[in-house]
C-alpha cells in the first residue's frame, strides 16, 4: 500500500540532507530521534525539489558567569553542529568584536545569520542585529532567552524575532518589544506561569528542539502568507511550550466560535483567548477577525510536483 508524504517533514528532512552534505555528513542517531526520523523518511521516499539557501550562520552568546550559569546554550550550539549548522558560543563581553567579525564575514560570503542569547546574552543578540543594521545587513532569526531589562527594541532588519522570558525575574525579565515600524515575525513568550527560572530556562529541552528546527528551515524557503501579526503569550503552567514563530489574521464564518476556530488550526484555546480579548462570546460575527497563533512552513519549490494523497 503506498502511504502520503508529508509535505512539510520531507521537505525539513531534505533541508537536513543538503546540509549534511554541505559540511560532510552526520549521524542522525546523534542527532536525535528527530533527525533519525527525517532521515527514515528520506530513505523511505525521494524528497520533493528545494531551492535551498545558504547554510545558515548561528552566533550564540552566554549570560554573565556564562560558564557556570548559560550552559544550556552550549548545549543548543553543539545541537546545532550536530544537524550541519555553522554555530559558534561567545561570551557576551565580546559582543562588538563578534558582530564586526561577522558583518566581514557576511560580505565575504552572504549567508542567513541567527543570533541566539541567554540573560545579558540575550541583550547581546539584539545589540548585534543593530550593529548589522548599521551595515545594511538582515538578521534572519534572533532569540533572546530571558534578556536583561535593558535589552533595546528589536530593530527593523529582524526578520523574526522570538522572545522567552520570565517577567517576574530581576535578572532577566527583558520584556523585549518591536521597534515602530517593524514588520517582521515577532512572537514573545512570558514563562513567568511555567515553572522556570532564570538559571534553567536556557537549559530546556524542547525549547532547544524547536530553535534547532527553526535554524534548519532557513535552509529552505518559508510561507508567510499575508502580513506579519505580533503575538504576545503568557504560557499557562501546565501548557506546552509552543514556539509559534507569529500570528495571522484569519475571518469568522457563520457559527465560529473561538473553540472552534482553535480546533481548525490545531492550536490551544488559551493562544486564541488571550490573542483576542474580548472576543470570546459564542458564536462570532461572521467576518470578524481572529488572530491565530502559526509556524512558518518550508515550501515546495514552484516547479515541484506535491505529492499525491492516497
Amino acid at each position: 500500500m503506498e502511504h502520503s508524504i508529508n509535505p512539510t517533514r520531507a521537505i525539513l528532512a531534505a533541508a537536513l540532507c543538503l546540509i549534511s552534505l554541505a559540511s560532510g555528513g552526520f549521524s542522525s542517531a546523534a542527532a536525535g530521534p528527530a533527525a533519525a526520523a527525517t532521515s527514515e523518511a528520506l530513505i523511505s521516499s525521494p524528497p520533493p525539489a528545494l531551492n535551498p539557501a545558504p547554510r545558515p550562520r548561528a552566533y550564540l552568546f552566554r549570560g554573565a558567569l556564562g560558564p557556570f550559569f548559560s550552559r544550556g546554550i552550549d548545549r543548543l550550539t553543539g545541537r546545532l553542529e550536530e544537524v550541519g549548522i555553522t554555530a559558534d558560543v561567545y561570551e557576551f563581553t565580546i559582543c562588538d568584536l563578534i558582530a564586526n567579525r561577522a558583518i566581514e564575514d557576511y560580505r565575504a560570503n552572504p549567508a542567513p545569520i541567527v543570533l541566539i542569547g541567554h540573560s545579558m546574552g540575550g541583550t547581546c543578540a539584539v545589540k548585534f542585529a543593530e550593529l548589522l543594521d548599521a551595515e545594511g545587513i538582515r538578521a534572519d532569526l534572533v532569540v533572546s532567552i530571558d534578556p536583561a531589562h535593558i535589552t533595546h527594541d528589536v530593530p527593523l532588519n529582524v526578520d523574526r524575532f522570538i522572545n522567552i522570558f520570565l517577567s517576574k525575574d530581576v535578572l532577566g525579565g527583558g520584556d523585549v518589544k518591536p521597534k515602530p515600524g517593524y514588520r517582521g515575525q515577532y512572537a514573545s513568550f512570558d514563562l513567568a506561569e511555567h515553572g522556570e527560572s532564570h538559571i534553567n530556562i536556557e537549559k530546556q529541552d524542547t525549547i532547544h528542539q524547536q530553535l534547532v528546527n527553526k535554524v534548519v528551515q532557513l535552509a529552505v524557503a518559508a510561507k508567510a502568507g499575508g502580513d506579519a501579526v505580533p503575538i504576545r503569550l503568557v504560557v499557562p503552567a501546565k501548557a506546552d511550550i509552543d514556539l509559534w514563530d507569529g500570528g495571522m489574521a484569519v475571518f469568522a464564518r457563520p457559527g465560529d466560535s473561538l473553540q472552534s476556530i482553535a480546533t481548525a488550526y490545531h492550536v490551544p484555546l488559551w493562544s486564541i483567548l488571550q490573542l483576542n480579548k474580548g472576543a470570546d462570546r459564542t458564536p462570532l460575527v461572521p467576518g470578524e477577525r481572529v488572530v491565530v497563533p502559526r509556524h512558518l512552513e518550508p515550501v515546495l519549490e514552484a516547479s515541484a510536483p506535491v505529492p499525491a494523497r492516497h
